[in-house]
């Protein structure tokens, strides 16, 4: 009788860290002010899983950066402005190098605007702040966001854009790819009769983990990366070669991974400096869109 064949398992690649040029933080943990459905960390009002940082928490890993090198800082949630300590955490990390924020936009008030203003003006580095928008009307958005996201949302765009900001707006495509160029000059379009008369859209593939693994459904068996599929690839472009994030219970591996056991990495940075096993499915799609938690276009434009 013939002897089943055993399937052999999949061999992932380890992928070394070139240098930590780029440093997280999820700021706010992964409590949100609003609790969207395809969420990948399936943050909301209520997920306590990661809290809060403090000022000082962040302060000990910017000292801790200056010594390694860390070129850029991101700031991530969960929603930001969330946490109360926020403007002074940013006032903090532009003292040593260019900062980004990651918002819905929906706490971004005339005070907060102004204050953001002062700090942009009074670095020598940049400050972006990108504010996610999925959809180009009230409809589209707030079927995936939550009932009356859209119009704050865009309230605090417009309120950037008024204090000199040119916003990132990060869109997740939801949609089939041949609705593309048309979701493309719809956000376009809105965004102008918003008053925001220069927007800059980068659009994100879905991870399909958290919310998103629910709405539609979870990654296939063979999406995932193998170590051939590294050779001649540029590691350079997925952000475990180049980062790390930062959160109130120690550093994981980015900001994607964050509610997975084993992708935690340490407790300082140093210890996080180790190597990584890509064997987590997200990984598959870092692989195929290259930079998707830059500031760089993966796969959208932006207009000038």
């Amino acid at each position: 009788m013939q002897q089943p064949q055993l399937k052999t398992p999949t061999k992932h690649p380890e992928l070394y860290l070139d240098a930590l040029d780029n440093l997280w933080f999820q700021v706010s943990g992964t409590l949100c002010n609003i609790a969207c459905n395809h969420c990948f960390i399936s943050c909301s009002p209520r997920n306590h899983s990661f809290e809060f940082m403090t000022l000082e928490q962040v302060r000990g890993y910017i000292e801790e950066s200056i010594e390694m090198g860390v070129k850029e800082y991101y700031f991530t949630g969960g929603e930001p402005f969330m946490n109360r300590e926020i403007l002074e955490i940013l006032e903090l990390a532009l003292q040593h190098g260019p900062v980004t924020v990651l918002s819905n936009g929906m706490l971004i008030k005339e005070k907060t605007a102004q204050r953001l203003q002062q700090m942009a003006d009074n670095s020598i580095y940049s400050l972006e702040i990108r504010i996610s928008i999925d959809g180009y009307t009230e409809e589209m958005n707030d079927a995936i966001r939550g009932k009356g996201v859209f119009k704050k949302a865009m309230a605090g765009v417009k309120l950037l854009y008024e204090h000199g900001f040119l916003p990132i707006i990060t869109i997740t495509k939801t949609w089939e790819d041949y609705r593309d160029e048309e979701v493309l000059e719809g956000f376009i379009r809105t965004l102008k009769a918003h008053g925001y008369l220069r927007p800059r859209i980068k659009i994100l593939p879905s991870l399909k983990i958290g919310k998103e693994a629910e709405r539609t459904h979870g990654y296939e068996s063979y999406e995932q990366v193998t170590e051939e599929m590294l050779v001649d690839y540029d590691c350079s472009q997925l952000l475990c070669s180049n980062s790390r994030i930062v959160t109130n219970r120690g550093i994981w591996v980015c900001p994607i991974l964050i509610e997975t056991p084993h992708a935690k990495l340490g407790d300082t940075l140093k210890e996080a400096t180790r190597s990584y096993e890509l064997r987590d499915q997200a990984c598959y799609t870092c692989y195929l869109y290259g930079a998707i938690c830059s500031n760089f276009s993966s796969g959208g434009k932006s207009e000038a």
